[in-house]
């Protein structure tokens, strides 16, 4: 039963015995105010909740993306955290020693439950903060009606570099607007980056945690890259200024033969009865080793002493019915182990089990670092420079390089 679950959270001695209000701020997945917002499922957690823990209250306030990180540091600074962000990012508050652990707030099968890499993913120096609440795998989409036009076979998608470039110089011939989406705007360009990276088996860091941005595969993944398909015109105009959101909407109208996308993707194209296929993201030699993932946080701040009541609430959010319930409405995939197994078993979720299974051994942006937030900025600003008709990927990346050394030695990360 959950409230078990609940009771079993462990305890200490900043608990409160009388009545409790947690403030919780948490980005919306969904139209704000429409139908599918975020905030009538946080509304309805809230009110079972207290309905098994009548001393609790839950205080919700959902935000947009393009708020919610922004608001959570401002109250931080204010000295007024929630109890509970569910936001982007949690290291710096981590390692400014403002949040409670994973082990502070959750019983051992709870935290047994998250996936492995995922848990990992949540650690600074060692121990876990950040609380893996929703996370994403990316696979590369294609329109199938241009293929045919293009007479690639549709059922036969890329799964090399070469393979992709030839595709791309296909579907030019007949007129599509971006053979290939690239989109190397501030939006999405980490993401792209690492997933070209990936492509090549290199990476924004090594087995040891240790940036390694210019390495010699992540050089030759953008030299590729430019001389390939950006030198070649298969991107479409200015990818440097090209936001994911912009290519998106444009493989929707049928401008996009080939791109990297989420699974939101699949929603946006199914409105628009778009006809598309995935498949795993090509790489130099074939399909690339890995792909990238994505994940969203949670996290608690130990400001107004509430672990107790903050860890009962977390449980039962990360209950196996309340945890799928969120993901399975925004088609994104979950973060724990029963909630995997679930969707592997759910019918009406088939279309995600292609990233489903790429989960477990995803590679993820190194947000346990503190000097990523810094480094994830500079590569928004600078990696575009590579797509100038005088790109040079070693010193572009190479600049990002020192800049993320100095930032890692400035962290202390």
């Amino acid at each position: 039963m959950v409230s078990a679950v609940g009771v079993s959270a462990a305890a200490c001695s900043d608990d409160s015995a009388s009545s409790v209000t947690l403030k919780l701020v948490a980005a919306d997945y969904g139209d704000p105010g429409g139908e599918n917002g975020s905030q009538k499922y946080w509304d309805a957690l809230a009110r079972d909740f207290t309905q098994l823990n009548s001393g609790i209250t839950i205080d919700v306030t959902v935000l947009s993306w393009n708020d919610v990180d922004a608001k959570v540091a401002e109250m931080v600074k204010a000295g007024d955290p929630p109890d509970i962000a569910q936001i982007g990012s949690y290291a710096s508050y981590a390692d400014q020693d403002l949040l409670y652990s994973a082990g502070d707030l959750l019983p051992i099968p709870v935290q047994a439950d998250f996936l492995p890499t995922l848990a990992a993913a949540g650690e600074v120096h060692r121990m876990q903060y950040g609380l893996p609440f929703a996370a994403s795998t990316r696979l590369l989409f294609y329109n199938k009606d241009l293929f045919t036009e293009a007479g690639l076979d549709p059922d036969k998608p890329p799964e090399s570099w070469n393979e992709l470039r030839d595709a791309a110089r296909a579907l030019k011939a007949t007129g599509v607007k971006h053979p290939y989406g690239l989109p190397l705007g501030p939006e999405e360009a980490p993401a792209e980056t690492m997933m070209w990276m990936l492509g090549d088996g290199g990476g924004y860091t090594d087995t040891g945690g240790s940036y390694i941005i210019d390495s010699a595969d992540n050089i030759e993944a953008f030299n590729w890259l430019r001389d390939n398909l950006i030198n070649a015109d298969l991107t479409g105009p200015n990818p440097e200024k090209t936001d994911r959101q912009q290519v998106f909407d444009a493989f929707t109208r049928g401008e996009v033969g080939m791109l990297n996308g989420h699974p939101t993707l699949m929603q946006q194209a199914a409105r628009e009865d778009v006809k598309y296929g995935t498949t795993e993201l090509p790489g130099r030699g074939g399909a690339a080793s890995s792909t990238m993932g994505v994940a969203d946080w949670i996290m608690a701040f130990k400001k107004n002493g509430h672990r107790k009541e903050i860890g009962e609430f977390l449980a039962f959010a990360f209950s196996e019915k309340n945890h799928y319930d969120f993901v399975s409405r925004y088609d994104l995939l979950p973060v724990t182990t029963s909630g995997s197994e679930r969707m592997r078993g759910d019918s009406e979720q088939r279309k995600l089990r292609k990233f489903l299974e790429q989960l477990p051994t995803a590679e993820f942006y190194p947000v346990g670092k503190v000097s990523w937030g810094e480094v994830s900025s500079d590569i928004k600003q600078r990696i575009g420079e590579v797509v100038a008709p005088d790109g040079d990927p070693a010193r572009v990346l190479g600049s990002i390089q020192r800049a993320a050394e100095t930032a890692e030695s400035s962290s202390g990360s």
